[in-house]
Parts: C-alpha cells; sequence; structure tokens
C-alpha cells in the first residue's frame, strides 16, 4: 500500500478547507484532510485554516503540533511506525526500533535520502499482548522480532 499524493496547490488546498469548515471539531478534520491529500500540512495552510475557522494561527499550529501525525513535510513512500510504549519496550522493542535505525540509515522521525521510507515512533499500537509491535503502511504487526522487522524493512525499500 503505497501513498499517492498531490502536490501542494493553494487553490485545491482551500477547497478541502471549505469542504470541512462547518463539521464539528472542523480544524482536526481539516488537518487530517489535508495530509490525506498532500501527505504533509504545508506551513501555507496554517493561515488558511486559521481564516476559515475564524481562528488564530497560533491556535491552529497548537493542534498542529501538538499531534505527532501530522507532519511538516511528505513521509516516504512508506512509513513504518514503531511501538515506543511501555509494554513493547519491555518485550524488545529498544533493540528493534535501534535495528531498524541501522539497517535504514535514518533515526526515528526521519525519512531515507531516497524518500522510500519514514521511519516513525508510535506511542501505543493497541497490541501490548503482542508486544513488540509494528504498522507498515498502517498494517498492524504484532509479535515483532528481528526476521520480521528485517522483512517489514525488505518491504518497504521496495
Amino acid at each position: 500500500m503505497t501513498a499517492s499524493y498531490e502536490p501542494w496547490d493553494e487553490t485545491r488546498g482551500a477547497e478541502i478547507i471549505a469542504e470541512h469548515a462547518s463539521q464539528e471539531g472542523a480544524t482536526l478534520v481539516i488537518l487530517h484532510a489535508l495530509q490525506q491529500a498532500f501527505g504533509y500540512v504545508p506551513e501555507a495552510a496554517i493561515p488558511m485554516v486559521a481564516k476559515a475557522l475564524n481562528l488564530s494561527r497560533a491556535e491552529i499550529h497548537g493542534v498542529f503540533t501538538f499531534y505527532h501525525d501530522f507532519r511538516h513535510k511528505p513521509a516516504g513512500r512508506h512509513v513504518l511506525k514503531l511501538c515506543r510504549a511501555e509494554a513493547c519496550q519491555a518485550a524488545g522493542g529498544d533493540a528493534l526500533a535501534a535495528r531498524a535505525e541501522a539497517k535504514l540509515g535514518v533515526s526515528l522521525g526521519s525519512t531515507t535520502a531516497d524518500d522510500r521510507v519514514t521511519l516513525e515512533p508510535i506511542y501505543c499500537l493497541g497490541l501490548c499482548a503482542t508486544a513488540p509491535s509494528a504498522m507498515l503502511d498502517g498494517r498492524l504487526i504484532g509479535r515483532l522480532d528481528q526476521k520480521r522487522l528485517d522483512a517489514l524493512i525488505v518491504e518497504a525499500q521496495r
């Protein structure tokens, strides 16, 4: 499952904002819609959202920075998220995170130079009973070990 995003376009951004501006919880709805369309929330969209919702840019920026899933720039073609919550850490997640960083040549929160893989921390996937866990492009993986992690990395690098 690779994501295909539109290039940022102010007119398209305005359409997305207008489409969701009247919904309850519009700030989050709009930010998610922008990220779904463009792969990230462009900085230029923040004042547009603020104006449409009659909020300050600081309020929109505060929501944007509070939630870790919103991106400042597009992710790689594949996103590998490693659970960093306590249950996964206790089950060997720290070593797996270090292994992923070494194999991909990036730190958590970064994208490989070829833009193929973004490696992200996530704080609980709800798979504590099958820890450690990960998510590749929205697909949950439990009982992660070195062999399964290596296979996920190979899959993501395609």
